[in-house]
């Protein structure tokens, strides 16, 4: 079935079921195209909160949906693929935030966002990749517990100057990203500005103009008069990137930043999941109570 047809049958099924989709920016730009929204995982789980659908349709990876279902547990929260999941989550479980703070008696976690409902349960606050300093810097205690992203956790040492206390996670797909391939793309582009996500390592983050979500590096994007970009994160984005500012000039810093499960979603899973409302995302109550709270802090912050 070609793409318009597929297209043609969501738009009926959207409209029959009050559904809305949502699309990550790392997502396949067929499915990007056909999403209501795209933008971050906490941008989009707002959003679900925000729209009068019944329906949520998103199309991210696991963690992305639960975040979408604490925020709008009335809701039926649909992911197209559950195989989808991220490594990344994957690094740190509740058995083990209980630990570090068994361990760290008094000192509040903070918990990316990038981590699954339960983990999000046994935490203090929230943070996002374009807000984690502002979070930390609320947080007044001189030690903090930030999980799961070991090279995040560096970067916010450095920046907070606060103790950091923090696992052995990373994201593989930002770990491919490379001090040499920075300044291989700026040798070819020197007029290009750097944008980079903090899920990099830090010698990476080191030749960053500006470091910030994929969010962030869309507004920045835009407003900025810069011409040309080397963009350090999942290639998913350029694809919105130059969808977004057809004038301007997007390079990848690594072709080899590619997330396998970002790229699992795809037109044809999007439709059958709304023929099917199956893969709906369910959360215990008292998991959904207690990860909101995180969540909300971290909001009243920013």
């Amino acid at each position: 079935m070609a793409h318009e047809s597929i297209a043609a049958e969501i738009a009926k099924l959207k409209k029959k079921h009050n559904a809305v989709i949502l699309a990550h920016n790392y997502q396949l730009p067929e499915v990007q195209d056909i999403a209501d929204y795209t933008g971050d995982s906490l941008g989009l789980a707002m959003k679900a909160a925000e729209t009068d659908a019944d329906v949520i349709v998103f199309c991210g990876v696991m963690f992305m949906a639960e975040t979408a279902k604490i925020l709008s547990p009335e809701k039926k929260v649909i992911i197209p693929e559950p195989d989808a999941l991220c490594p990344l989550a994957a690094m740190i479980t509740p058995e083990t935030v209980r630990k570090l703070k068994k361990d760290n008696p008094g000192v509040p976690v903070i918990a990316y966002v990038n981590t699954t409902a339960a983990v999000k349960a046994e935490s203090d606050y929230c943070c996002t990749s374009s807000n984690l300093l502002k979070v930390a810097d609320h947080v007044k205690t001189r030690k903090i517990i930030f999980i799961p992203d070991r090279h995040m956790a560096a970067y916010l040492q450095i920046e907070s100057g606060k103790t950091v206390i923090t696992g052995n996670g990373y994201c593989s797909t930002h770990a491919k990203i490379l001090p040499e391939h920075i300044m291989k793309q700026k040798k070819k582009h020197p007029k290009a500005m750097v944008l980079t996500h903090p899920e990099c390592v830090y010698e990476v983050l080191e030749l960053a103009d500006i470091i910030t979500s994929t969010g962030g590096m869309q507004k920045y994007a835009k407003s900025l008069d810069a011409r040309e970009f080397i963009v350090a994160t999942e290639n998913g984005l350029l694809y919105g990137l130059r969808k977004d500012n057809p004038g301007k000039k997007f390079y990848p810093a690594s072709e080899s930043a590619l997330c396998p499960n970002m790229k699992k979603t795809d037109m044809g899973k999007v439709l059958e999941s709304l023929k099917t409302l199956k893969h709906e995302v369910t959360l215990p109550d008292d998991i959904i109570r207690k990860a909101k709270l995180p969540i909300k802090r971290m909001l009243e912050i920013s």
